[in-house]
Order: structure tokens, then sequence, then C-alpha cells
């Protein structure tokens, strides 16, 4: 099944079955960062928008707001929105050259994480090339650390309760069903799909590589019950996360 069919089957589902990374910011990071690079002059595109999660962060934020994703259905769906000033795009941003309207200020979550890694490339070139010359988006990635890190408190966890690492259920680690190929690229199984994960220093490489210069990188925490059922509420600080990318174009 392509990308496209892909989010198509999932959009009348796409509260359910996607993680809400808005709603879940334990931190109010995103929120922190929007209203900086807020300006009412400009135009914003949301990368990858899905049914429009991101649109009360963009749509009062700036004058204009292109909203592009693969999905026909998410669209649809992200159409209903009550705000007016956002224009719609079906783009595949995985397709070199996607002729995007230029914009001030670009928002992309959880959308550059493909397994097949140069398709991840090509839609931050996208990104840059969409970008007016000094202006900057906000990405949200996959943290390669964060899933070894939440993998190590699963083991402390089982620790407590007297059981040893080796007796633990592999499909505790449902995450690392991979080859040894894959992992070494940070590509993990979330639900049975191979998504990619990144460093911080991978992150600095690719970006460059890109002709995106990165400003800042950020932690969106979450909290323990997003990685584990039954998290005890002694299961404090550090918190799983997910990574930000503040770059300039």
């Amino acid at each position: 099944m392509n990308q496209e069919s892909h989010w198509n089957n999932i959009a009348p589902s796409y509260e359910d079955e996607i993680f809400d990374v808005f709603k879940s910011d334990r931190n109010k990071v995103l929120s922190r960062y929007f209203r900086k690079h807020a300006n009412k002059k400009h135009t914003a595109i949301d990368f990858g928008c899905g049914i429009g999660k991101a649109f009360p962060f963009l749509a009062p934020n700036f004058k204009h707001v292109l909203a592009v994703d693969i999905s026909d259905a998410c669209l649809d769906i992200a159409r209903d929105s009550s705000y007016n000033n956002i224009q719609f795009q079906q783009v595949d941003l995985s397709v070199p050259d996607a002729q995007l309207l230029p914009a001030d200020f670009g928002f992309c979550c959880n959308v550059i994480m493909l397994p097949e890694i140069e398709k991840n490339s090509i839609m931050l070139r996208n990104i840059q090339q969409s970008l007016r010359p000094g202006s900057h988006a906000l990405i949200v990635i996959p943290s390669f650390e964060s899933i070894f890190f939440a993998s190590w408190r699963l083991i402390q966890l089982y620790r407590k309760d007297g059981v040893h690492p080796s007796e633990i259920h592999e499909e505790e680690f449902h995450y690392f069903k991979a080859d040894t190929h894959e992992i070494v690229q940070g590509i993990m199984h979330i639900n049975g799909v191979p998504t990619k994960h990144y460093s911080q220093p991978e992150i600095e490489v690719i970006f460059r590589e890109t002709g995106l210069t990165v400003t800042a990188i950020d932690k969106i925490e979450y909290d323990w019950h997003t990685e584990f059922t039954a998290a005890p509420s002694w299961l404090k600080e550090p918190y799983p996360w997910d990574w930000l990318v503040e770059c300039r174009n």
C-alpha cells in the first residue's frame, strides 16, 4: 500500500489512531515556539497537515496558511476547519521539487519519518525550497535516544518486581523488531510500522546537508503513560520525548 492509500484509510479514525503531539506536549513547548515566530503579515505552510491539528496554532498567528497533505481524505476533514485564511493542496512531499508557493514560516509534525531514508531527505529539501531566505521552520521528528531510554526504564520497572531482563517477554521490545541495518539507521517499529527516528547529532548533519541551518534543538516531552499502560506515579523526569528542530533557510 502506498502512502496516499495508507493515510486515506486512516483518515476516518485519525483521532483514535494518530498520537496527538499538541495535546500531549506536557510543557507546551510548541505553543512557545509558535508565539516566537507568529507574524500576521506572513504566510505559513503546514507540511503534512493531516486533519488540521496545527490549525489553532497557525491560522490565528499568520496572515495566510497553506495546508498540504498527501491524503485527499485527510484534507477533506481538514477543510471543515472554521478558519477562513487556510488554502489546501494535495502534495506528496517525498517527490522532488514539490513546487509549493514561497512562505515565511513552515511547520512539519512527525511526517519526515519514512523508512525510505532518501525520501526523508527529499521532504526536507522541499521544505527548504519552499521557505524564503532567512525564514524559519519548526520540524517535529521522533527521537532515537528517547526510544532507547524508555526501554531502559522498562527494564528498571521489571527489576523492581524481581524480573531479570532476560525474563522479559520479547514483545515488550517490539520497537526493535528490525534487522541490524534498520536499527543503526534509526528505523524502529511503531505498532508494526517501520518508522525513522533521529539522534541529535544526525539532525545536525542531515539538516545541514539539505541547506537548513539548525538554530535550536528542543524536546517535546510526554507523560510516561504514553509509553507504558500502567506507569507508576513515581516515574518522573526525564520524560520520553520527540525532537523539535527550529531551523532557518
